[in-house]
C-alpha cells in the first residue's frame, strides 16, 4: 500500500526524508512572520496592485519548492505536486466567494480582513494535517474509497454546471446561530480585537464578550472545514502521498488571503471560471474510475488539462464578459 510503503521507506518521514519536511516548515514560518509581523504592520489594507504581487510572490515561492521536489524525487513526482497545487488553487475560487460574503454578513471593514484571514490560515494549517492523516489513512485501507470520492466530485461538477448549488444563507447558518445565542457578542466591531470587557450593565463587572469579529473568524473556519471535503479527496484522487498533498495544500492556502484581494476586485470579469472548475471536478472524477477500471493516466497530461482548463476559462470570461 501507499501510504505504508511511504511511512517506512528508509529515510523517510511521511513520504520525503526529515530535512525536506524541515525545509517544509521553516519556510511556512518565514512566510507567517513576513505576513504577520510586515504586512499587518506597514499594509493593512492591500490595494490590487499589492495583491497581486503577492499572489505572484506566493506563486513563485510554491513554484520553487515545486521545482526543489522535482528535482530531488523525480518529474513523476513533481508533476504531481503542481498538478495538486493548482487543483487546490483553483478549487479555493469558490472558497474566496464564501469569505466575501461572511465579511458582508458581519459588517467586518478592509482594513481588519487582514488579521482574520491570517489566523483562519494558521488554524487551516493545523486542520488540514488532519485531514490529510486521516484521508490518506482511510484511502489506503479501504481503496473502494477512492470511487466514492470520484462519484462525489462527478456529481458536484454536475451541480455547479447546471446552477443548482444552494444559495449561501448566514442568517440560517446553524454556526451562525449558534455563536449569536451562546456567546455574548458585542454589537459592533471593537477595532482588531477577536474579544474585549465590557459590563453587562452600567456600573457592572466587566465580562468577556466576544466581537463579530471573531464571529467572522469562526464561520470562516468552518468553511474551510467544509471546502476541504471537495479539495482534500480532490488531491487524494491524484495520489496518496502524504507529504505532496500536505504540501501543496499548505503552499495554495498560503495565497489565500492575496488570492482573496485580487478575486474580490476582478471576480465579474471571471464567470466562466465556475464552469472550468466545474469540468476539472468532473474530469478528475473520470480519471479516478480510469486508473482503477483501465489503467494508469499520465500525471504530466493531467497538469497540462488543468492548467489549460483554468486558463481556458479565464481568457472566455475576459473575451465575453458578462452582460449586466
Amino acid at each position: 500500500m501507499e501510504w505504508s510503503r511511504l511511512l517506512l521507506a528508509p529515510g523517510a518521514v511521511l513520504g520525503a526524508p526529515l530535512w525536506f519536511w524541515a525545509v517544509f516548515v521553516l519556510s511556512i514560518i518565514a512566510i507567517l512572520i513576513f505576513d504577520l509581523g510586515y504586512l499587518n504592520r506597514r499594509i493593512p489594507v492591500l490595494s490590487l496592485g499589492q495583491s497581486v504581487v503577492l499572489t505572484i510572490g506566493y506563486s513563485v515561492l510554491a513554484g520553487l519548492f515545486g521545482l526543489g521536489v522535482w528535482l530531488y524525487f523525480g518529474p513523476e513526482k513533481g508533476a504531481l505536486f503542481f498538478t495538486a497545487y493548482t487543483l487546490e488553487q483553483s478549487l479555493s475560487v469558490d472558497n474566496v466567494f464564501v469569505i466575501s460574503v461572511i465579511f458582508s454578513f458581519f459588517g467586518v471593514p478592509r482594513r481588519y480582513q487582514h488579521r482574520v484571514l491570517f489566523w483562519g490560515i494558521v488554524v487551516a494549517i493545523a486542520l488540514r494535517a488532519v485531514f490529510v492523516g486521516l484521508g490518506a489513512a482511510i484511502v489506503s485501507r479501504f481503496v473502494w474509497v477512492l470511487y466514492l470520492f470520484g462519484l462525489f466530485l462527478i456529481v458536484t461538477g454536475l451541480r455547479m454546471l447546471r446552477g443548482t448549488e444552494a444559495p449561501i444563507a448566514l442568517e440560517e447558518n446553524r454556526a451562525v446561530a449558534w455563536l449569536t445565542c451562546h456567546l455574548r457578542m458585542t454589537a459592533t466591531i471593537e477595532g482588531q480585537h477577536f474579544f474585549v470587557r465590557r459590563p453587562e450593565c452600567a456600573g457592572g463587572r466587566p465580562e468577556l464578550h466576544a466581537t463579530p469579529l471573531f464571529a467572522a473568524f469562526v464561520v470562516i473556519n468552518v468553511a474551510d472545514i467544509v471546502f476541504a471535503v471537495d479539495s482534500v479527496p480532490a488531491v487524494l484522487s491524484q495520489t496518496q502521498d502524504p507529504f505532496i498533498v500536505y504540501t501543496s495544500n499548505i503552499f495554495a492556502i498560503l495565497g489565500l488571503r492575496a488570492l482573496y484581494f485580487v478575486i474580490d476586485a476582478l471576480i465579474a470579469k471571471f464567470h466562466y471560471l465556475k464552469v472550468a472548475l466545474a469540468l476539472l471536478l468532473i474530469f478528475i472524477g473520470t480519471v479516478i474510475f480510469y486508473e482503477r477500471l483501465v489503467g494508469e493516466f499520465d500525471n504530466v497530461l493531467t497538469m497540462v488539462i488543468t492548467l489549460a482548463t483554468l486558463a481556458i476559462g479565464v481568457l472566455a470570461s475576459i473575451v465575453k464578459p458578462e452582460r449586466s
